[in-house]
């Protein structure tokens, strides 16, 4: 008959004494109070691996950090774990694994992790435009946080203060840029699921506004308040390239010298520097190859066409042409962006072709109009097209003198 083991009493575990060798004091069911002969009073649980049938001990801690009453639960909670066929050694390793993970993927770690990949396929400009949303309204608050603790009302508390001030835009990319951070950790395995796929539904939808804009038959004015502000020449010249170029403001700013096919008559934007990430070309006119002449002077020995008031070495920002448009009393009338709606609308009004129009305006990809154009028709097409542009708006100049 095996012998009965009686439980430990506190005053025995309290007064339990080292001894020349290491002894141990059982309380039973596998658990034991190992006395070390430093004094050291370690709880151990002794038991059978479920898939080895082998012997193996776990540490359930130090005596009195951790009383008797305390490592006969962790006992209990490892005999359960052994009713099912789990063993609590490896649970416990593998909840230590999953605890430092958890400590170790912060909602900002995991969103600097999705933002390295997301970068790669934007522009330099739309890039940090992200980082520095999230750098300002969401690190600060919620950055440390597990990607795993991040719910829907944690975001929507910490995003409060943007919706008293009325920021509803600001809100809404964000909530957009961190549901792609927790698609990024859904795909990844660093969560189970997406918690903020409904978190738009939390706030108003801002107005939907378009760029402002003015008709084609106001240009002459337009061109005549370009002649006439008090600006620097390069923002001048930069606000009449974008006019004729049709690009956007971050297109236009960061035009590099090298980008020039002068030889035939080319600006071939590389894929980096686009919105959708997709090189441009786009036929340069007599007009606008007389605006590089006039620039050469001025800025061919850097490396932008229009570089920076305050450094040289750096292109002009891409608020420069909306700055310029609001000290000319344009604003809440016209943007920069707006210009390309100019260019749009007379263009669709003299009826050239939609497609090429789109093309021009870097909406649609060059080879989708391939599909019905050879390339020298595709090259030919658009170049008559932006000589009739640039013609329009010289038209324009003469009118406004």
């Amino acid at each position: 008959m095996a012998k009965k083991v009686l439980p430990l009493t506190n005053t025995q575990v309290k007064n339990a004494k080292p001894k020349e060798k290491e002894y141990s004091l059982s309380d039973g069911d596998g658990l034991s109070l190992r006395v070390k002969p430093n004094g050291t009073k370690m709880w151990v649980f002794n038991y059978t691996r479920p898939h080895t049938s082998k012997r193996a001990n776990i540490s359930f801690g130090v005596f009195p950090e951790m009383p008797l009453a305390l490592a006969r639960k962790q006992r209990e909670e490892a005999r359960e774990l052994l009713a099912q066929k789990i063993d609590p050694k490896l649970q416990r390793d593998s909840e230590r694994v999953d605890e430092a993970n958890k400590k170790e993927n912060t909602l900002e770690v995991v969103t600097r992790q999705w933002f390295e990949l997301k970068q790669s396929e934007i522009t330099p400009a739309y890039a940090e435009d992200i980082i520095h949303s999230l750098e300002n309204h969401v690190f600060p608050k919620i950055g440390n946080h597990p990607i795993t603790d991040i719910t829907a009302p944690l975001v929507i508390e910490s995003l409060k203060p943007l919706y008293k001030a009325g920021k509803l835009e600001m809100i809404k990319r964000i909530c957009s840029r961190l549901n792609q951070v927790m698609v990024y950790a859904t795909n990844t395995g660093l969560n189970g699921a997406n918690p903020l796929s409904g978190i738009r539904q939390a706030f108003k939808s801002p107005k939907v506004t378009n760029n402002p804009t003015i008709l084609p038959s106001e240009l002459p004015n337009l061109m005549s308040n370009i002649a006439d502000a008090n600006i620097r020449k390069v923002t001048r010249y930069l606000l009449k390239w974008q006019l004729h170029t049709m690009t956007r403001p971050g297109e236009a700013a960061g035009a590099r010298w090298d980008e020039i096919d002068e030889e035939n008559a080319l600006w071939v934007i590389p894929a980096e520097r686009m919105k959708k990430r997709r090189g441009h070309s786009i036929p340069l006119t007599s007009q606008t190859l007389s605006l590089l002449e006039k620039l050469k002077p001025i800025s061919g020995n850097s490396e932008f066409l229009f570089p920076s008031d305050i450094n040289p070495r750096a292109s002009a920002n891409n608020s420069t042409a909306n700055v310029a448009l609001k000290r000319m009393g344009y604003q809440g009338k016209l943007t920069a962006h707006g210009m390309r709606s100019i260019a749009s609308t007379a263009l669709n009004e003299q009826g050239f072709d939609p497609d090429i129009v789109e093309a021009a305006l870097a909406h649609v990809d060059k080879n989708q109009v391939r599909a019905t154009y050879n390339r020298a028709q595709y090259i030919e097409r658009r170049r008559k097209m932006m000589e009739w542009w640039s013609d329009f708006i010289l038209e324009s100049e003469r009118k406004a003198v």
